[in-house]
């Protein structure tokens, strides 16, 4: 079963192996013997759809957006603008001044120099950019020949699978956007760490390069490119999940905004779990899914493949704001109580019950083995799992995975933080193995 123990507990100095799901030994036995290579070689985008225990074994009608948001008065401010921001990293420099300690390093509202990427204080951060970096791939590697075929037989896809395709290339093509944006304009310049700071600017690169594989599928299958990007400001199932997202960006990027009072960092916290918990860790769910399915039926595979880098990327993306929400918890305890608490469970509802409504607009009728039913049942699943991963109770008791071939993928492999148990599948450089 999964572990549910508390992400604030320190980890032991060695990893502890995460139980299995039931049934899982049998999976594995089941699987075809000849996936398992006695001789290892990297793989890389462009080998084709995998096994997703093998890729992944390293490493969810509301008003259209407002197209010119500048042309309104600016709300007035709901924070505290007399706040003292922390260190930026464009202070004048102070000659002569001491060396950086570890203990003069904070993860928010921290004073000391910046620009000092060591040492080190959290190792985790300096881990996950190391990853990423180990994980890079190119979206161009990626063969999309059978999918421009099967796109193209007009006999090749289902009319509600084609819908499938265009609608969660419309979400996502510009989601990832949403959240580089997110990054560069308002998380960057309040996280006053400089490892941490290091893996977000990966992270940012990440995001541009998944906006450039959507760009990639969406060019080779020939499909009207203002059609799909627009579709988050012309589709209501696709608008919503921005709608909801964009005002947490809106009062971070204020330039007027500043850490260092508790009203103000509970702003900041309640931010990073509305991108890194619920934009990237439940909005993105439905989509994948869908998407990995066609996959596994031998449909649209380069797309595919796009997606299963794409997933692993966010999956890294997703654990690594998990660790500085509970870091940031561990060094301001006093911003988890219980008013904020009960305010966080809302938001994570509130976004189930928009994910699930996004399963219902795109899946009309059940397809691929899936259904909008079923995707109910999954998104509280994923749900109970992020309220446990920043210390808060399960939302949907007895909520259990209808898709068990995601589970490996989804909650096995890749949602382990440094809270929990230490990250063991990745490795760097060229160190990564794929077998």
């Amino acid at each position: 079963m999964l572990n549910w123990e508390d992400p604030l507990k320190a980890p032991s100095q060695t990893a502890r192996p995460r139980t299995a799901p039931p049934g899982a030994a049998a999976r594995h036995e089941s699987r075809d013997t000849g996936s398992r290579s006695d001789v290892h070689h990297p793989l890389r985008a462009g080998d084709g759809l995998v096994s997703n225990d093998v890729l992944m074994a390293t490493a969810g009608a509301a008003p259209s957006v407002d197209p010119n948001p500048h042309a309104v008065a600016e709300p007035e401010p709901e924070y505290d603008t007399d706040a003292e921001a922390g260190a930026t990293g464009l202070e004048s420099l102070e000659i002569g001044a001491g060396r950086i300690r570890v203990d003069d390093k904070k993860i928010i509202n921290c004073r000391a120099d910046l620009n000092q990427l060591v040492p080190f204080k959290y190792e985790w951060a300096w881990q996950k950019y190391l990853d990423g970096c180990a994980n890079h791939w190119m979206p161009q590697e990626i063969n999309m020949n059978a999918d421009i075929q099967l796109w193209r037989d007009p006999n090749g896809l289902t009319d509600d699978e084609r819908m499938i395709i265009k609608r969660n290339l419309g979400f996502f093509s510009t989601a990832d956007s949403l959240v580089a944006n997110n990054l560069v304009l308002a998380v960057y310049r309040h996280i006053t760490n400089p490892e941490c700071r290091q893996y977000l600017l990966r992270q940012a690169f990440e995001e541009a390069l998944h906006t450039h594989a959507y760009q990639y599928v969406i060019e080779s299958l020939g499909l009207d490119e203002g059609e799909v990007f627009n579709m988050y400001r012309e589709v209501p199932a696709v608008s919503r999940k921005a709608e909801w997202a964009l005002p947490f960006t809106q009062h971070l990027a204020d330039p007027n905004f500043h850490t260092g009072t508790p009203e103000n960092d509970q702003k900041l916290l309640r931010e990073l779990v509305a991108f890194y918990v619920i934009f990237e860790g439940i909005f993105f769910y439905v989509g994948f899914t869908q998407l990995l399915s066609m996959g596994r039926r031998n449909k649209m595979t380069g797309t595919a493949e796009q997606f299963q880098y794409i997933l692993r990327d966010e999956s890294m993306h997703m654990n690594f704001g998990i660790d500085v929400i509970n870091q940031i918890k561990l060094e301001n305890p006093h911003l988890w109580n219980d008013g904020f608490k009960n305010e966080i469970v809302q938001m994570i509802r509130e976004a189930v019950g928009l994910e699930t409504q996004y399963a219902y607009d795109t899946m009309p009728r059940g397809i691929l083995g899936l259904n909008a039913p079923m995707f109910e049942e999954y998104l509280q699943f994923i749900a109970n799992r992020r309220c446990a991963q920043i210390g808060l109770p399960e939302q949907y008791p007895g909520a259990t995975n209808p898709f068990p071939w995601m589970s490996e993928v989804l909650d096995l492999k890749k949602e382990k933080n440094f809270f929990e148990t230490r990250v063991t599948e990745y490795q760097t450089g060229g160190a990564l193995n794929w077998d």
